[in-house]
């Protein structure tokens, strides 16, 4: 096959040199590809990806013939279809034997798409693959379009390349409703803006509390809440929904209510459909049409409509009424009193409309129509549980005629020294009078202690009816309390706005920051600092209420971020809930603030100029809306949405707006300020950092959380932070399993894709995160606390005592923690103590001397704990909590003692060995094996049996995660030999198996060697050799035993007290940890999957109520498990809450000699080469068993 390869890259070589050496198209130019035969490659306007590309007749007038061949460089062309709008495509396929070619979305940098074209001398074309140069196009037998290798000779390889001249309408494809026309995503709706809320008075304002706290519930009389109950009715599809309802007499006694906001679809309303990229119709822009075995060939296009009354305060008489929503999805049409006021797309942008016309004196009706699905469906394609309905805030507020509409803090420093920084307020005064009224805008700054420091003022003036004016005001702020996310010091902008007599015609307050972002060096700056994002992506989600989030849910997430070294979040794939903005001002979060923009299912999209405003329109209103937040830090574009045109306007639009911030977005590192990749491994990371780009580089997604994952988090940062050229920081994906509730079923029952009979769908792949649905600390969680975490250890020597401690805070001295350091031995804390560690700076040094009088017992282990703990209690934990920690050993692991010899006074009892069994006994125990499997069947201590249904230790192989490939297989064990024989120098009998695994789906075979020491006490020796072999690589190997019920307690020594795997553990410290077999199963997998390890264990017992049991003490290295499931029975529960109905009385005992690491294989690499298992070795391990008595 070599051979074959070398002889036509020769060939093509040949050739190639009678070719033009250039070719010019040019790519506003239309052109017919002709095959020799004469059929023209074609297209079809709603071609999907993955579809062939067929070769019909030539017609010129046909516009599905119709190609344009972009020049990319470097001699390469992307051939697309201006009909179709998608290219041509390899499918990711070079085999040396050829394959079909396809459309698939338009991308300039997607390499799959990039052609060769060679003329020769005839004038025809070749067209070859730049990945594979001897793959040419090639018509196949059934007229659709292949590459195959280059043949001489062959015609059919030659092609006619046509410039077609004339004027080609190419039809836009637009359907009658305003939710089928991209190019209509708000009527009447008004600019974005900062959110205010405005006040009567300074009093007021102050006493509110959103003056310090803006996601809390305001008192505002100027503001009224419509969330609460409304009136709704369901439909599956738009012809059968209540088209008059909007009107005022129409009677809505009859429907039910529900809760605003939330999703339909929690309250029983249709079905949740989780899908990655898969759009849930068919997939044909703009247009909602069903899909054959979707769910919505049913629920084609379900409509909710709302309906409620409220009424106008009588203080809001001549003022302007404005009615806002914080998002719906996906379409809302509104009407009040019967009248329409105005149409809106764009789920989690906010959508404003002014009302003053339409309401009236006392009662009031509001209706709205919402859309499950529309146009702007298509580029909202995020990875998530597609839910519908008004899903956040509703509310009205009122202003004086002449109000502020908006405004935007700067704040600017000249110099290094950060001794002042120039306050530039840009404020925009609106007029909706007749009359040009004079006023007065006065501006008070109070700094993060609520002294004023800064007074500014604006004459107001001139501005015509329906007009506004934007001022400049300026100010200096000296030493400045400046904002980070670790020390979020945030000031006060107060707006007052006064009539010419003096009097307060309207009141509103921000809070913002005085910080300055920038890249030097190719390195992320905050205020002259380096600056390293520890973050998280997350979705909107919670289990109960889905994309309705609670208060008490966004609290409970910033919360465990702040209390677990997250330093940063990625608002995937859409902006947050406003008041989520202000909670990151308040506790200090980092945050890259995405816009609702994902066309993933049809990246195409990018590239259509018809789409273009839609894409500036969700990107503008991200940034106006969240522009005075000192937490965003970056602006993302969107994600995954193709390289095209489109986002050339977008990031001009940004830029026009603020140019303070840097711009990310992963599919266009060449448009974005910095470079951003997912999901690289360690080498692929390093590879990127090193390739001698000049922009910083930024992980947007990496470290895929699904199930049992976060697999080597400490070597991706011991790189980023210790030895990275250009590295930023990086995103995990992602922050919270999405699982959520299903009606009439408990609460802690979390469901995902498919459960709901959801078509498409992606099952599990929405199970990605670091917490649970409920929020709960998983060892996920404790692992990326540990990896994040600022403050390092290091032992100066070898088992020696002193630690020097680094502040790798950019902005916090040391004197904000005291550090506790506690000495170990075997296990047991046996001293303690505090260190003041002094007002040590960033970057700076703190030697600690530990403890070094203590006279350590060389039969004995010691380590020393190093736990950094709060001074004082702050905004988001107690005084007292560990924000990072540390465990050094001071001494050698100890091997154990001899304890399980003969000693002069204890013998056997008996021996008995029969063709099929082997039996032991001795003074309190009895030891039975089967001859014809190997397998220890009986082990009785105190006459209590330990082994359940004579299940002794046999070869274990399986574990279910995620990241694994989960082949389950029927597993056959064969015996080669079983021999023993009594050893006068230890006064034990020696029981030695060879035995032979073959696992049939696998066809792969281990053999394996499993030696028992029985010595008179009843203890027993097992040292187990597994050879590897060089097939099918199990996730482990290692030893699996039943025990009898009721052995229920479970202590242990070694790496706790949590779940801990190879490649996972360095925050599970080694101790002695006490825990139940039902406990050991505390991690909550939503899919349920192997978990329980525990590593590095030295000893573990596993005993009943009357504290009788066994205890399992290691030679070298061990890693158990003890649960009432096997890791089969796990993966085929399917979903934790299932484990009930599963649970075993027995107790599965997993005693692992080596298990591979977590990786984070489900969407990314798997364990790094250390962490897998080696082909072609042996690996052993030895472990004695003895009884523990009451």
């Amino acid at each position: 096959m070599n051979l074959k390869f070398v002889f036509l890259f020769n060939l093509l070589l040949a050739f190639s040199i009678q070719c033009l050496t250039a070719q010019t198209f040019k790519k506003d130019i239309y052109y017919h590809i002709v095959s020799n035969s004469g059929l023209a490659l074609s297209s079809q306007q709603n071609a999907a990806d993955n579809s062939p590309i067929r070769l019909e007749k030539e017609e010129k007038k046909a516009l599905e013939q119709l190609w344009t061949i972009e020049p990319l460089g470097n001699g390469r062309f992307l051939i697309s279809s201006p009909l179709s709008k998608k290219a041509i495509d390899n499918g990711n396929k070079i085999s040396a034997e050829g394959n079909s070619l396809l459309f698939w979305a338009k991308d300039q940098y997607n390499s799959n798409q990039h052609w060769e074209i060679i003329k020769n001398m005839e004038g025809s074309y070749l067209i070859k693959d730049s990945k594979n140069t001897v793959l040419v196009f090639t018509p196949s037998e059934n007229n659709e379009l292949a590459q195959l290798p280059l043949k001489s000779g062959n015609a059919n390889q030659q092609w006619t390349i046509k410039e077609i001249k004339g004027k080609f309408k190419i039809p836009v494809r637009i359907g009658k409703e305003n939710w089928e026309n991209e190019t209509i995503f708000g009527i009447n709706k008004l600019p974005p803006h900062s959110p205010y809320i405005p006040f009567p008075s300074i009093a007021s304002l102050e006493k509110d509390s959103t003056f310090r706290m803006p996601w809390k519930n305001t008192q505002s009389a100027y503001y009224q809440s419509l969330n609460g109950l409304w009136k709704f009715n369901w439909v599956r599809k738009p012809s059968l929904r209540p088209v008059d309802f909007y009107k005022t007499n129409y009677d809505v006694s009859n429907w039910k209510e529900i809760p605003v906001p939330s999703n339909w679809e929690m309250e029983g309303y249709g079905t949740p459909i989780y899908t990655n990229f898969t759009h849930p119709f068919k997939n044909d822009p703009p247009f909602i049409e069903p899909q054959e075995g979707y769910t919505n060939e049913y629920e084609t296009n379900p409509v909710g409509s709302y309906k409620r009354h409220f009424k106008i305060p009588e203080n809001w008489n001549g003022k302007e009424i404005f009615l806002h929503f914080d998002g719906a999805y996906s379409a809302i049409y509104v009407w009040v009193n019967g009248r329409q006021v105005g149409y809106s797309q764009g789920a989690n942008n906010g959508a404003e409309f002014d009302i003053t016309k339409y309401v009236k004196k006392g009662d009031n009706d509001i209706s709205v129509a919402d859309y499950r699905w529309c146009d702007g469906s298509y580029i909202e394609d995020q990875d998530m549980f597609r839910l519908s309905g008004i899903h956040r805030n509703v509310y009205l507020f009122a202003t004086p005629k002449l109000h502020v509409r908006d405004f935007f803090m700067h704040t600017d420093f000249e110099g290094e020294d950060y001794s002042h920084s120039i306050l530039r307020i840009d404020a925009s005064v609106k007029n909706d009078d007749k009359n040009n009224t004079a006023s007065t805008l006065e501006i008070y700054i109070k700094n993060p202690s609520g002294e004023n420091v800064l007074k500014m003022q604006q004459a107001v003036q001139g501005i015509r009816r329906g007009e506004e004016q934007q001022y400049t005001l300026k100010g200096v702020l000296s030493h400045p309390a400046l904002w980070t996310a670790e020390t979020p010091n945030l000031y006060t902008a107060e707006f007052i706005l006064k009539d010419k007599k003096g009097n307060i015609m309207e009141a509103l307050s921000s809070t913002f920051g005085a910080r300055k972002i920038e890249f030097k060096n190719r390195r992320l700056y905050i205020n002259g600092k380096r600056v390293f994002l520890k973050g998280v992506n997350r979705h909107d989600i919670d289990p109960k209420y889905g994309k309705a989030v609670p208060v008490s849910s966004m609290l409970k997430d910033v919360l465990l971020m702040k209390q677990h070294n997250i330093n940063t979040i990625r608002t995937s794939h859409y902006p947050n809930d406003p008041r989520m903005y202000a909670m990151y001002d308040y506790f200090g979060l980092y945050v890259v603030a995405e816009a609702d923009l994902e066309d993933h299912g049809n990246q195409s999209i990018s590239f259509d100029k018809n789409w273009e405003a839609a894409f500036v329109d969700r990107n503008v209103r991200n940034v106006e809306e969240h522009k005075n937040h000192p937490s965003v830090i970056f602006w993302s574009m969107g994600n995954e949405s193709g390289s095209g045109t489109n986002f050339k306007a977008v990031y001009k639009a940004i830029k026009a707006i603020d140019n303070s911030r840097f711009i990310h977005y992963e599919p266009y590192n060449e448009l974005a300020d910095m470079d951003s990749k997912m999901y690289p491994s360690v080498k692929d990371m390093i590879a990127e950092d090193q390739n001698g780009n000049d922009k910083p580089f930024f992980l947007c997604e990496y470290a895929h959380a699904m199930g049992n994952a976060i697999g080597n988090l400490d070597e991706y940062w011991d790189y980023i932070e210790n030895k990275s050229q250009r590295m930023i920081g990086g995103c995990i994906w992602d922050w919270v399993d999405q699982g959520i509730n299903k009606q009439g079923m408990p609460a802690d029952y979390y469901y995902y894709g498919g459960d709901f009979g959801d078509k498409p769908t992606d099952y599990t792949f929405c199970i990605n995160g670091i917490t649970t649905p409920d929020r709960r600390v998983t060892a996920k969680m404790m692992q990326v606390k540990k990896s994040y975490q600022y403050i390092k250890f290091k032992q100066l020597t070898r088992y020696g005592h002193k630690i020097e401690i680094s502040n790798k805070y950019a902005f916090l001295n040391l004197d904000q923690f005291k550090v506790q350091w506690v000495l170990l031995k075997d296990g047991d804390a046996i001293d303690s103590g505090y260190v003041n560690p002094g007002n040590v700076a960033p970057d700076g040094i703190f030697e600690l001397n530990a403890p070094s009088d203590i006279s350590l017992d060389r039969n004995s282990e010691y380590f020393l704990n190093i736990y950094c703990r709060l001074q004082k209690e702050n905004r988001w934990a107690n005084a007292g909590y560990i924000v990072a920690e540390e465990q050094f050993a001071l001494s050698p692991k100890v091997t154990p003692s001899d304890k399980g010899s003969a000693t002069s006074s204890m013998h056997f009892k008996m021996i008995n060995e029969t063709a099929k069994e082997l039996r032991v006994n001795g003074e309190g125990f009895h030891i039975n094996f089967d001859k014809r499997s190997g397998l220890l069947t009986s082990l009785v201590y105190g006459n209590k049996e330990m082994i359940y249904q004579h299940k002794g230790p046999i070869f274990n192989w399986y574990r279910s995660i995620d990241n694994d490939q989960r082949d389950s297989s029927k597993m056959n064990i064969h015996i080669s030999s079983f021999a023993q024989h009594y050893s006068k120098d230890s006064g034990s009998i020696v029981v030695e198996e060879k035995l032979d695994v073959f696992l049939e789906k696998q066809k792969a075979n281990y053999p394996y060697a499993i030696t028992y020491t029985i010595y008179p006490s009843g203890t027993i020796d097992v040292n187990a050799k597994f050879e590897t072999g060089d097939n099918y690589m199990p996730p482990r190997f290692g030893l699996r035993m039943e025990l009898v019920p009721g052995m229920e307690n479970v202590s242990w020594y070694g790496r706790g007290p949590f779940d801990n795997y190879p490649d996972r553990k360095t925050a599970a410290l080694i101790g002695i940890y006490k825990n139940t077999v039902d406990g050991m199963a505390s991690e909550h997998y939503v899919h349920a999957q192997s978990m329980g390890e525990r590593e590095d264990v030295r000893w573990l017992e596993i005993t009943d109520e009357h504290h009788k049991g066994i205890k399992i003490i290691s030679q070298n290295h061990l890693g158990f498990e003890a649960l009432h499931y096997t890791d089969e029975q796990l993966w085929g529960a399917v979903h934790d809450f299932a484990l009930g109905s599963i649970r075993r009385p027995q107790t599965y005992l997993t005693l692992d000699c080596k298990q591979r690491g977590l990786g984070n294989a489900s969407c990314g690499p798997g364990p790094l080469p250390k962490y897998e298992i080696p082909k072609n070795t042996t690996l052993s391990y030895a472990f004695r068993i003895e009884e523990v008595k009451q």
